[in-house]
């Protein structure tokens, strides 16, 4: 009688494991806002003068 060779499938829970941790790696680093908004206001004073010296 011949001699039927079968293989387990390998558990594909690894791979999608390995790609949930890398997209969300991939999210934190480079895509999340995180808060650190530069807020850029400019406070302009009255700056005309008067001419006292004048007669």
């Amino acid at each position: 009688m011949a001699e039927i060779k079968i293989e387990k499938k390998k558990p594909i829970w690894p791979w999608v494991i390995a790609i949930v941790l890398i997209a969300a790696l991939v999210y934190f680093i480079f895509l999340k806002d995180n808060g650190t908004q530069v807020q850029n206001t400019t406070v302009i004073e009255n700056t005309t003068s008067v001419d006292t010296t004048a007669n």
